[in-house]
């Protein structure tokens, strides 16, 4: 029986099910035996509210978005027939912050930082879903920051954290309870001073999640 071909269309609408978007897809450079991947992260708005009914959040375990995203996107796969990728998990580690590059949607920001032509400096990715076909896919568009002429993200960070060739770790953990951050709760200051980032829905719940797991 031959295996039914789907398009961009297609895998776009069964994410959205599963309150996932594609935030970029790749046709080269791939693992062996896959001709097209697509790069899937949180649906928005609507996503935080999705997850943290799940029983992966409910269950007081560790890790509980990395085993939501292992359930989801491993049974979007199958219900697919493709094969699922995750940016976390044990080696051999996936190339994901090349295959964003490769997508054409995600750009490296003056901040050093990727950003993304519609989640800005918040895009995140929860796994990738590879077919042995290749979809054809809309064409990417232009760095958002090649319009942004204010770059707001240079000077966001209270102590300069993300200026320069390196981020500095330890400068931006030691800030985080200093009195007056709000990035714990609100989500990291440069992030949200992206003017896409502004527009893009996330709830700063689910950005404080992530400042905490940093932490």
């Amino acid at each position: 029986m031959q295996t039914v071909r789907l398009s961009f269309k297609d895998i776009e609408l069964r994410a959205s099910r599963a309150q996932l978007c594609v935030m970029g897809a790749v046709n080269e450079e791939l693992p062996k035996g896959i001709k097209s991947l697509f790069l899937l992260g949180p649906l928005e708005p609507g996503f935080w509210p999705t997850f943290t009914a799940s029983p992966e959040y409910l269950d007081g375990h560790g890790d509980p978005l990395d085993r939501w995203s292992s359930r989801v996107v491993g049974a979007l796969a199958h219900d697919l027939g493709g094969e699922a990728f995750f940016p976390f998990g044990p080696p051999p580690y996936q190339p994901f912050f090349k295959w964003a590059q490769l997508s054409g949607r995600a750009h490296q920001s003056p901040v050093g930082l990727l950003v993304h032509d519609e989640a800005g400096l918040m895009v995140s990715y929860r796994g990738a879903v590879g077919f042995s076909y290749e979809i054809s896919t809309p064409k990417a568009g232009p760095s958002p920051c090649d319009h942004c002429s204010d770059q707001p993200c240079l000077t966001a960070c209270p102590v300069g954290a993300l200026m320069g060739d390196m981020y500095d770790v330890p400068g931006c953990k030691s800030d985080l309870t200093r009195q007056g951050n709000d990035c714990l709760s609100r989500g990291c200051a440069v992030r949200r001073a992206c003017p896409v980032s502004r527009e893009y829905g996330r709830d700063e719940a689910q950005s404080s999640f992530h400042m905490k797991a940093f932490q």
